[in-house]
Protein backbone atom coordinates (compact mmCIF):
# COMPACT_ATOMS: atom_id res chain seq x y z
CA UNK A 1 0.00 0.00 0.00
CA UNK A 2 1.52 3.40 -0.87
CA UNK A 3 0.75 5.44 2.18
CA UNK A 4 2.28 8.49 1.21
CA UNK A 5 -0.07 8.35 -1.34
CA UNK A 6 -2.63 8.12 1.31
CA UNK A 7 -1.34 10.26 3.67
CA UNK A 8 -0.74 13.52 0.64
CA UNK A 9 -4.50 12.90 -0.31
CA UNK A 10 -5.74 12.54 3.17
CA UNK A 11 -4.45 16.07 3.52
CA UNK A 12 -5.27 17.77 0.27
CA UNK A 13 -9.07 17.17 0.81
CA UNK A 14 -9.13 18.50 4.14
CA UNK A 15 -8.05 22.30 2.42
CA UNK A 16 -9.20 22.11 -0.86
CA UNK A 17 -12.45 24.13 -2.68
CA UNK A 18 -14.92 21.09 -1.52
CA UNK A 19 -14.16 21.42 2.14
CA UNK A 20 -14.78 25.25 2.11
CA UNK A 21 -17.75 25.17 0.34
CA UNK A 22 -19.12 22.63 2.62
CA UNK A 23 -16.97 25.31 5.79
CA UNK A 24 -19.16 28.32 4.42
CA UNK A 25 -22.42 26.58 4.47
CA UNK A 26 -22.09 25.03 7.99
CA UNK A 27 -21.10 28.49 9.37
CA UNK A 28 -24.69 29.24 8.06
CA UNK A 29 -26.77 26.45 9.67
CA UNK A 30 -24.48 26.92 13.03
CA UNK A 31 -25.82 30.50 13.59
CA UNK A 32 -29.39 28.68 12.73
CA UNK A 33 -29.18 25.37 14.00
CA UNK A 34 -26.17 26.08 16.88
CA UNK A 35 -27.18 29.55 17.89
CA UNK A 36 -30.53 30.32 17.23
CA UNK A 37 -32.59 27.11 17.30
CA UNK A 38 -33.72 27.01 14.04
CA UNK A 39 -34.27 23.91 12.34
CA UNK A 40 -33.05 25.11 8.67
CA UNK A 41 -32.59 21.53 6.43
CA UNK A 42 -32.99 23.75 3.17
CA UNK A 43 -29.83 25.27 3.64
CA UNK A 44 -28.48 23.72 -0.17
CA UNK A 45 -31.65 26.22 -1.31
CA UNK A 46 -29.70 29.69 -0.13
CA UNK A 47 -26.27 27.83 -1.75
CA UNK A 48 -28.48 26.88 -5.16
CA UNK A 49 -30.73 30.86 -5.36
CA UNK A 50 -27.11 31.99 -4.99
CA UNK A 51 -25.44 30.34 -7.37
CA UNK A 52 -28.01 30.74 -10.10
CA UNK A 53 -28.21 34.49 -9.32
CA UNK A 54 -24.97 34.83 -9.82
CA UNK A 55 -24.79 32.43 -13.30
CA UNK A 56 -27.75 33.93 -14.79
CA UNK A 57 -27.01 37.76 -14.18
CA UNK A 58 -23.82 37.10 -15.59
CA UNK A 59 -24.50 34.41 -18.30
CA UNK A 60 -27.73 35.78 -19.56
CA UNK A 61 -27.45 39.25 -18.68
CA UNK A 62 -23.97 40.11 -19.31
CA UNK A 63 -23.20 41.98 -16.00
CA UNK A 64 -20.22 41.90 -14.18
CA UNK A 65 -19.09 39.06 -12.10
CA UNK A 66 -18.98 41.23 -9.02
CA UNK A 67 -22.50 42.47 -9.60
CA UNK A 68 -23.65 39.06 -10.06
CA UNK A 69 -22.37 38.15 -6.77
CA UNK A 70 -24.05 40.88 -4.83
CA UNK A 71 -27.53 39.51 -6.96
CA UNK A 72 -26.90 36.25 -5.82
CA UNK A 73 -26.46 37.42 -1.65
CA UNK A 74 -29.88 39.89 -2.87
CA UNK A 75 -31.38 36.11 -4.09
CA UNK A 76 -30.32 34.45 -0.49
CA UNK A 77 -31.78 37.65 1.15
CA UNK A 78 -35.67 37.44 -0.44
CA UNK A 79 -35.37 33.62 -0.10
CA UNK A 80 -35.11 33.82 3.83
CA UNK A 81 -37.37 36.91 3.97
CA UNK A 82 -39.88 34.46 1.65
CA UNK A 83 -39.24 31.26 3.69
CA UNK A 84 -39.35 33.16 7.34
CA UNK A 85 -42.44 35.14 7.07
CA UNK A 86 -45.15 32.01 7.29
CA UNK A 87 -43.00 29.98 9.09
CA UNK A 88 -40.76 31.60 12.70
CA UNK A 89 -43.76 32.12 14.49
CA UNK A 90 -44.69 28.53 14.12
CA UNK A 91 -43.10 25.71 16.05
CA UNK A 92 -39.11 24.92 14.76
CA UNK A 93 -40.78 22.19 12.96
CA UNK A 94 -42.43 23.57 10.50
CA UNK A 95 -39.35 25.44 9.37
CA UNK A 96 -37.30 22.08 8.66
CA UNK A 97 -40.52 21.16 6.57
CA UNK A 98 -40.79 24.41 5.22
CA UNK A 99 -37.18 24.69 4.28
CA UNK A 100 -36.45 20.88 2.69
CA UNK A 101 -39.70 21.91 0.61
CA UNK A 102 -38.31 24.95 -0.85
CA UNK A 103 -34.73 23.65 -1.35
CA UNK A 104 -36.45 20.96 -3.77
CA UNK A 105 -38.48 22.79 -5.34
CA UNK A 106 -35.97 25.06 -6.01
CA UNK A 107 -33.60 22.20 -7.73
CA UNK A 108 -36.83 21.12 -9.87
CA UNK A 109 -37.81 24.51 -10.88
CA UNK A 110 -34.41 25.31 -12.33
CA UNK A 111 -34.22 21.70 -14.16
CA UNK A 112 -37.25 22.10 -16.00
CA UNK A 113 -36.82 22.03 -19.55
CA UNK A 114 -39.14 24.68 -20.69
CA UNK A 115 -37.05 27.17 -18.81
CA UNK A 116 -33.85 26.15 -20.17
CA UNK A 117 -33.65 29.40 -21.78
CA UNK A 118 -33.75 30.75 -18.47
CA UNK A 119 -31.59 28.65 -16.50
CA UNK A 120 -30.25 26.06 -18.56
CA UNK A 121 -32.54 23.14 -17.70
CA UNK A 122 -30.99 19.64 -16.63
CA UNK A 123 -27.76 21.48 -18.65
CA UNK A 124 -27.24 24.13 -15.99
CA UNK A 125 -25.05 27.03 -16.87
CA UNK A 126 -21.29 27.20 -17.88
CA UNK A 127 -18.55 28.90 -18.68
CA UNK A 128 -19.89 32.17 -16.70
CA UNK A 129 -16.99 32.92 -14.39
CA UNK A 130 -13.73 33.21 -16.94
CA UNK A 131 -13.18 36.81 -15.07
CA UNK A 132 -12.79 34.87 -11.36
CA UNK A 133 -9.12 32.77 -13.29
CA UNK A 134 -8.53 36.03 -15.33
CA UNK A 135 -7.72 37.82 -12.01
CA UNK A 136 -5.38 34.74 -10.83
CA UNK A 137 -2.03 36.22 -10.48
CA UNK A 138 -0.46 32.69 -10.68
CA UNK A 139 0.13 30.84 -14.12
CA UNK A 140 -3.00 28.32 -14.02
CA UNK A 141 -1.35 25.34 -15.35
CA UNK A 142 1.80 25.72 -13.15
CA UNK A 143 2.51 23.81 -10.01
CA UNK A 144 2.83 25.44 -6.77
CA UNK A 145 3.27 24.20 -2.76
CA UNK A 146 6.28 22.12 -1.70
CA UNK A 147 6.98 17.96 -1.22
CA UNK A 148 8.45 16.80 1.85
CA UNK A 149 9.32 13.40 2.08
CA UNK A 150 5.84 11.78 1.99
CA UNK A 151 3.99 14.10 1.93
CA UNK A 152 2.83 16.16 -1.28
CA UNK A 153 0.92 19.41 -0.89
CA UNK A 154 1.22 20.58 -4.96
CA UNK A 155 -1.83 22.68 -6.46
CA UNK A 156 -1.84 23.82 -9.85
CA UNK A 157 -2.05 27.64 -10.74
CA UNK A 158 -5.94 27.54 -10.89
CA UNK A 159 -7.13 25.70 -7.58
CA UNK A 160 -4.40 27.84 -5.21
CA UNK A 161 -6.28 30.54 -6.43
CA UNK A 162 -9.33 29.59 -6.00
CA UNK A 163 -8.11 27.97 -2.64
CA UNK A 164 -6.83 31.23 -1.46
CA UNK A 165 -9.73 33.16 -2.67
CA UNK A 166 -12.35 30.33 -0.31
CA UNK A 167 -10.32 30.60 2.86
CA UNK A 168 -10.21 34.15 2.93
CA UNK A 169 -13.88 34.07 2.87
CA UNK A 170 -13.88 31.38 5.80
CA UNK A 171 -11.69 33.66 7.91
CA UNK A 172 -13.85 36.82 6.73
CA UNK A 173 -16.90 34.69 7.53
CA UNK A 174 -15.78 33.26 10.91
CA UNK A 175 -14.44 36.85 12.05
CA UNK A 176 -17.84 38.34 10.93
CA UNK A 177 -19.81 35.35 13.02
CA UNK A 178 -17.21 36.00 16.36
CA UNK A 179 -18.25 39.35 16.25
CA UNK A 180 -21.93 38.69 15.58
CA UNK A 181 -22.43 35.64 18.53
CA UNK A 182 -20.08 38.24 20.93
CA UNK A 183 -22.69 40.71 20.55
CA UNK A 184 -26.12 41.98 22.55
CA UNK A 185 -27.93 40.57 19.06
CA UNK A 186 -25.80 37.23 19.31
CA UNK A 187 -26.51 36.58 23.15
CA UNK A 188 -30.15 37.23 22.30
CA UNK A 189 -29.87 34.34 19.69
CA UNK A 190 -28.47 31.90 22.76
CA UNK A 191 -31.50 33.11 24.78
CA UNK A 192 -33.84 32.17 22.19
CA UNK A 193 -32.63 28.76 21.55
CA UNK A 194 -32.49 27.85 25.20
CA UNK A 195 -36.05 29.30 26.54
CA UNK A 196 -38.05 31.51 24.24
CA UNK A 197 -40.48 32.27 26.55
CA UNK A 198 -37.78 33.82 29.10
CA UNK A 199 -36.44 35.85 25.94
CA UNK A 200 -40.04 36.88 25.09
CA UNK A 201 -40.23 38.11 29.01
CA UNK A 202 -37.10 40.31 28.48
CA UNK A 203 -39.25 42.37 25.92
CA UNK A 204 -37.69 41.08 22.94
CA UNK A 205 -38.97 40.54 19.88
CA UNK A 206 -38.29 36.72 19.00
CA UNK A 207 -39.66 36.93 15.40
CA UNK A 208 -37.75 39.71 14.16
CA UNK A 209 -34.19 38.26 15.71
CA UNK A 210 -35.13 35.28 14.10
CA UNK A 211 -35.69 36.48 10.93
CA UNK A 212 -32.36 38.44 11.07
CA UNK A 213 -30.16 35.01 12.01
CA UNK A 214 -32.52 33.35 9.08
CA UNK A 215 -30.93 36.00 6.47
CA UNK A 216 -27.75 36.51 8.12
CA UNK A 217 -26.96 32.27 7.77
CA UNK A 218 -28.84 32.21 4.46
CA UNK A 219 -26.31 34.42 2.91
CA UNK A 220 -24.00 32.61 3.96
CA UNK A 221 -24.81 29.47 2.18
CA UNK A 222 -25.77 31.45 -0.71
CA UNK A 223 -21.82 32.26 -0.35
CA UNK A 224 -21.49 28.90 -0.34
CA UNK A 225 -23.36 28.36 -3.21
CA UNK A 226 -21.46 30.90 -5.27
CA UNK A 227 -18.26 29.60 -4.93
CA UNK A 228 -19.23 26.06 -5.79
CA UNK A 229 -20.62 27.55 -8.98
CA UNK A 230 -17.60 30.08 -9.55
CA UNK A 231 -14.83 27.00 -9.27
CA UNK A 232 -16.15 24.69 -11.15
CA UNK A 233 -17.49 28.09 -13.96
CA UNK A 234 -20.66 25.57 -14.25
CA UNK A 235 -24.23 25.56 -12.00
CA UNK A 236 -25.93 22.39 -12.43
CA UNK A 237 -29.21 21.75 -10.43
CA UNK A 238 -28.19 18.47 -9.42
CA UNK A 239 -25.60 19.15 -7.64
CA UNK A 240 -27.94 20.77 -5.15
CA UNK A 241 -29.89 18.01 -4.00
CA UNK A 242 -30.97 17.26 -0.18
CA UNK A 243 -27.90 15.75 0.73
CA UNK A 244 -25.58 18.77 0.19
CA UNK A 245 -27.77 20.29 3.32
CA UNK A 246 -26.92 17.06 5.65
CA UNK A 247 -23.50 16.90 4.87
CA UNK A 248 -23.30 20.58 6.00
CA UNK A 249 -25.00 19.90 9.12
CA UNK A 250 -22.82 17.13 10.02
CA UNK A 251 -19.85 19.11 9.19
CA UNK A 252 -21.47 21.63 11.68
CA UNK A 253 -22.67 19.10 13.99
CA UNK A 254 -18.84 17.30 14.05
CA UNK A 255 -16.94 20.80 14.75
CA UNK A 256 -19.85 21.59 17.76
CA UNK A 257 -22.83 23.63 17.41
CA UNK A 258 -22.45 26.79 19.16
CA UNK A 259 -18.66 27.24 18.08
CA UNK A 260 -17.45 29.90 15.85
CA UNK A 261 -14.84 27.45 14.77
CA UNK A 262 -16.96 24.69 14.95
CA UNK A 263 -18.21 24.34 10.98
CA UNK A 264 -13.89 24.99 10.21
CA UNK A 265 -12.62 21.71 12.27
CA UNK A 266 -15.66 20.14 11.72
CA UNK A 267 -15.31 20.56 7.38
CA UNK A 268 -11.58 19.80 7.76
CA UNK A 269 -12.13 16.78 9.85
CA UNK A 270 -15.19 15.66 8.00
CA UNK A 271 -13.29 15.91 4.44
CA UNK A 272 -10.19 14.06 5.32
CA UNK A 273 -11.75 11.38 7.10
CA UNK A 274 -13.57 10.36 3.93
CA UNK A 275 -10.79 10.64 1.50
CA UNK A 276 -8.43 8.79 4.01
CA UNK A 277 -10.66 6.13 4.20
CA UNK A 278 -11.63 5.84 0.65
CA UNK A 279 -8.11 6.13 -0.09
CA UNK A 280 -7.01 3.05 2.22
CA UNK A 281 -9.84 0.79 1.03
CA UNK A 282 -8.94 1.89 -2.71
CA UNK A 283 -5.04 0.58 -1.74
CA UNK A 284 -6.63 -2.74 -0.20
CA UNK A 285 -8.28 -3.57 -2.94
CA UNK A 286 -5.84 -2.63 -5.52
CA UNK A 287 -2.97 -4.91 -3.12
CA UNK A 288 -5.76 -7.75 -2.94
CA UNK A 289 -5.51 -7.16 0.37
CA UNK A 290 -9.78 -6.98 0.44
CA UNK A 291 -11.10 -10.04 -1.86
CA UNK A 292 -12.78 -8.69 -4.53
CA UNK A 293 -15.42 -11.04 -3.02
CA UNK A 294 -16.40 -8.47 0.15
CA UNK A 295 -15.84 -5.60 -1.79
CA UNK A 296 -14.35 -4.33 -5.10
CA UNK A 297 -13.44 -0.71 -6.49
CA UNK A 298 -16.49 0.27 -7.00
CA UNK A 299 -18.03 0.14 -3.68
CA UNK A 300 -15.42 1.74 -2.19
CA UNK A 301 -17.44 4.77 -2.42
CA UNK A 302 -20.66 3.62 -0.79
CA UNK A 303 -18.21 2.13 2.09
CA UNK A 304 -16.57 4.90 3.49
CA UNK A 305 -19.82 6.57 3.83
CA UNK A 306 -20.99 3.69 6.10
CA UNK A 307 -17.80 3.74 8.09
CA UNK A 308 -17.65 7.59 8.65
CA UNK A 309 -21.64 7.43 9.56
CA UNK A 310 -20.84 4.49 12.06
CA UNK A 311 -18.10 7.45 13.37
CA UNK A 312 -20.40 9.87 13.28
CA UNK A 313 -23.25 7.69 15.08
CA UNK A 314 -20.70 6.94 18.14
CA UNK A 315 -20.20 10.22 18.27
CA UNK A 316 -23.83 11.57 19.01
CA UNK A 317 -23.78 8.77 21.09
CA UNK A 318 -20.67 9.86 22.89
CA UNK A 319 -19.94 13.09 22.62
CA UNK A 320 -22.98 14.77 20.99
CA UNK A 321 -21.41 18.11 21.74
CA UNK A 322 -19.25 17.73 18.75
CA UNK A 323 -15.44 17.87 18.83
CA UNK A 324 -14.96 21.09 20.84
CA UNK A 325 -18.74 22.45 21.16
CA UNK A 326 -20.51 22.60 24.39
CA UNK A 327 -23.83 20.57 25.66
CA UNK A 328 -25.78 23.96 25.79
CA UNK A 329 -25.00 24.74 21.90
CA UNK A 330 -27.37 21.68 21.69
CA UNK A 331 -29.85 22.35 24.26
CA UNK A 332 -32.46 23.07 22.01
CA UNK A 333 -35.87 24.72 23.57
CA UNK A 334 -38.24 21.95 23.57
CA UNK A 335 -41.42 24.39 23.88
CA UNK A 336 -40.98 25.81 20.68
Amino acid sequence: MDWSLIFSNTLRSGITQTAIIYILAAIGMNLHVGYTGLMNFGQVGFMAVGAYGVGISTSYYGLPLGVGVLIGLLCGLVLAVLLGMPTLRLRADYLGIVTIAAAEIIRLVVRYQKLKDWSGGTNGINGFANDFQEWNPLTPSAKYGFELGPLNLRFTGADLWEMGVGWLMVCLAVFVMWRLVNSPWGRVLKSIREDENAARAMGKSIFRFKMQSLVMGGLFGSLAGMFFAISNNSVQPDNYSRAFTFFALTVAILGGLGRVWGPVLGGVIFWMLLSGIENVLREAVSDEKIPTGIMDGVQVGQVRFMLVGIGLMSLMIFRPQGMIGDKRGIAIDARK
